[in-house]
């Protein structure tokens, strides 16, 4: 969320809540409702790394409201992330040492792992299938959604993958 937060600061100076508003619209459906506590969080941990400087801008008659606005360094920070070809995505490095574990301990079995973890991602896909149904072709986070429909499918394929493998042990 860091480099999304310094990248709109670099169109534009804003509050929290306007930084708040274009995240979660941004994201749309695609993950559960964005928490404004983060978005302020990270403001302040960008701003004691020097990514960010605030000011108080005055309002009449109500509190000043905290303007941030990215700092050189911010800006070098965003030009790195945009120029990134890769994304971070966890390997299922967990999962495998769970089966792993499971068929050396022979503490659980392994293809009764992967059913019921396949049967998890089913759960999500259907979730997720829906809610892209749901959310408009044209809306920034269809694409997010339809990502992720995308990679549950993967992970599914994966697990058949898995179940070959564990049930060619057993035998």
């Amino acid at each position: 969320m860091r480099e999304a937060l310094l990248a709109l600061l670099s169109k534009e100076p804003s509050h929290g809540y306007e930084l708040h508003r274009r995240l979660s619209a941004a994201l749309g459906d695609a993950q559960a409702e964005l928490n404004p506590g983060q978005v302020y969080v990270a403001l302040s941990r960008l701003e004691r790394g020097g990514l960010v400087a605030v000011r108080d801008v005055p309002q009449g008659s109500r509190p000043d409201k905290k303007v941030y606005e990215v700092t050189a360094a911010g800006r070098e920070l965003v030009a790195q992330w945009l120029a990134e070809l890769g994304w971070r995505k966890p390997a299922p490095v967990d999962f495998h040492l769970k089966l792993v574990a499971a068929a050396t301990t022979r503490l659980a079995d392994p293809v009764a792992l992967v059913d019921a973890q396949r049967r998890e991602l089913l759960r999500r896909l259907a979730d997720l299938q829906r809610a892209l149904a749901a959310q408009p072709a044209a809306d920034d986070g269809a694409v997010l959604l339809e990502g992720a429909v995308l990679s549950l499918e993967a992970d599914l394929r994966w697990l058949e993958v898995c179940e070959r493998h564990w049930a060619g042990r057993r035998s």
